[in-house]
Parts: C-alpha cells; sequence; structure tokens
C-alpha cells in the first residue's frame, strides 16, 4: 500500500522516490495535525475536566482561608496616611498642641509638642548653636525638610522677640504652664547687648561692634579688617561694602555708627605697587600701571592726574581720591 501510493505521487508530480516520501511524510502530519484537536475534544476533554478527591479538599481549604482573610480584613480597619500621619509630617505619638513660641528659644520638646517630629526640631537646634537665628516668621521655612503644611499651621504662634506685638488671641494656649514655658523675655533680657550711644566707626573695636543687635564676632572682625584695609571709612555709604553685612546689622551701624576720625592716606607719589594694591579699591594692575606712569610723566599733581590713566575711570578715582595724598 505504502509503495502503491509513493509510485502514485512520482507519477503525478514527476519527482524522485525519496521526494515522494517525504511529501507523504509532510502530508501525514499536517492530516494529523487537524485530526487530532477533533479527537481530544470528543474522548479525552471530558476525562481531564474530572477533579480528584483530594484536589477538591485542597481547592475547598483555599476558599475558606480565602473567606477567613476577608473577615478579618472588615473587621480591623486599614491603616493608611490618614491614621498615622508620616515622620515629616508631626509626631504621630504625640496630639498636636499649638501654642505661642519663640523659634529662638523653643526646646527641642517644645517643637515636638507642636508637631514637629524630633529630627526637625534637633535641626532648629543645631541651626542655633551654629549661630543661626530667626529675625523674621518666615526664617522658619528654611529649615530643611521641614513641610509646607505644619509651617502654615504653625505661623500664627511664632512670636519673635524683636516683634513689638503679639497675636491678640490667648485662648488657644493650653495651659498656664506651656505659656510660662514658651514666653518671649523682655527686650532688655532677650538681647545681652543692646547699645544705644553713638560711637566712631574708625576707632571702634571689635567688642564695641559685638554689642549691636545682628553682628556677632566673625561679623565685628570682617568689619574692622575692611575698614583698617581702606585706611578708615569717609563716608557711612561704605557700610553697605562690607560683605554679609545683612539688613539688621546695617540698620544698627546706619543708626549709632558715625565717621569722625580722619582715615589714613597713601602717598601716591611714593607709593609702590604693593602699597597700593593693599588697598580694597585698586587691583594689582591698577597699581602697576599707576606707578609706572607716576615714572613716566613725573609726580601727580591732583585726582585729575588719575584721570589720564585709561583703566582708571571717573567713578573709581573718586573712591580711591579720599586716601591718596599728593
Amino acid at each position: 500500500m505504502l509503495r502503491r501510493l509513493i509510485l502514485l505521487i512520482r507519477d503525478e508530480f514527476g519527482v524522485s522516490k525519496s521526494q515522494a516520501r517525504a511529501f507523504l511524510v509532510v502530508a501525514t502530519l499536517m492530516i494529523l495535525s487537524w485530526v487530532l484537536p477533533f479527537i481530544y475534544d470528543r474522548f479525552l476533554s471530558n476525562d481531564a475536566l474530572v477533579i480528584q478527591p483530594q484536589d477538591s479538599q485542597k481547592a475547598d481549604s483555599l476558599v475558606a482561608i480565602l473567606e477567613k482573610s476577608q473577615v478579618l480584613s472588615k473587621s480591623y480597619p486599614s491603616y493608611t496616611a490618614k491614621n498615622y500621619p508620616k515622620e515629616t509630617q508631626g509626631n504621630p505619638e504625640q496630639p498636636l498642641t499649638l501654642f505661642y513660641f519663640d523659634p529662638n528659644l523653643a526646646t527641642v520638646e517644645q517643637f515636638q509638642a507642636l508637631g514637629m517630629p524630633r529630627f526637625i526640631a534637633e535641626r532648629i537646634e543645631k541651626y542655633r548653636s551654629k549661630g543661626g537665628k530667626f529675625r523674621k516668621k518666615e526664617d522658619l521655612q528654611k529649615i530643611y525638610g521641614l513641610q509646607p503644611a505644619l509651617y502654615e499651621k504653625l505661623e500664627p504662634y511664632i512670636s519673635l522677640a524683636k516683634e513689638e506685638s503679639k497675636p491678640q488671641n490667648q485662648a488657644t494656649l493650653t495651659s498656664a504652664a506651656e505659656v510660662a514655658t514658651v514666653a518671649v523675655p523682655p527686650k532688655s533680657n532677650h538681647f545681652s547687648k543692646p547699645v544705644e550711644v553713638v560711637f566712631d566707626i574708625n576707632t571702634a573695636d571689635t567688642t564695641q561692634l559685638i554689642r549691636l543687635k545682628g553682628i556677632g564676632s566673625k561679623l565685628a572682625a570682617r568689619i574692622v579688617k575692611f575698614r583698617d584695609g581702606l585706611g578708615g571709612f569717609v563716608s557711612e555709604t561704605q557700610f553697605s561694602e562690607v560683605f554679609g553685612l545683612d539688613s539688621l546689622a546695617l540698620g544698627e551701624l546706619n543708626r549709632l555708627a558715625r565717621v569722625k576720625s580722619p582715615v589714613k592716606k597713601i602717598n601716591i607719589n611714593t607709593a609702590s605697587p604693593e602699597d597700593l594694591d593693599r588697598h580694597p579699591y585698586l587691583s594689582r594692575r591698577q597699581s602697576e600701571v599707576i606707578v609706572r606712569y607716576r615714572e613716566q610723566h613725573g609726580a601727580f599733581q591732583s585726582e585729575e592726574d588719575l584721570l589720564k590713566i585709561k583703566i582708571l575711570d571717573e567713578k573709581l578715582v573718586s573712591k580711591i581720591a579720599p586716601y591718596l595724598a599728593f
């Protein structure tokens, strides 16, 4: 029978014996691929769907476990972010207590009572230990990690010592004891260095400058160093040229510091480039050009002679002239 099929295929398609066999194999596989699915569905699928008793018991056990877990989930509420605030929002173990406080004086425990996380409270304390100070309410927002939502709740209760008035509503204070712990001391006690005496800025030392509000030891030393480099201040407008002065410190200088003593002058006709370069208003190159011009054209008679040097403009000459002797 197989030989007849092969002969028929060879006669019909004109192929070799090996090609006819290959054709027969392929045709057989194709027929089987069509027929087998129908045989499986008709005779085998029903047997495959029969569930064994041990498998049925396992399925029943799984259903019982799932039903029990659903009952437990309904019995206990889910603990979402609404039940327990995040650490950055406050301390979940303590109820939120609002009272008036000074961020320059409050303790870590008082900050926590206000709803701040402990790490934020300790960060504020560390900032203050390094000389940091909150001069206005908005400065508290500069603390890294403090959430805007928490600041908005606390902002009405921030009471800085320099403020003239506090919010009038005292009913929100939790108790008289809390008022005592966060009460702001009188101005005369909070600021340990009030100064109301006008002084000469060109003769003042760092000890006198430290008494001013907003000026610490580093800033006082910087003011003295800048003044000595100039040879003294010739105008109170020069205070703003000191690096690092904020509005509070600058206001205190303008209010109490005066220019009374004369400045130290540099003889422009005998000074070396190094002497001129020490002055804050002149660069090394400008100092060298001034000396070279003097050597080529003779002594300077007045500040107008300096305007003949191309790299010196009128603004610079007017600033440096009070420090030069001709």
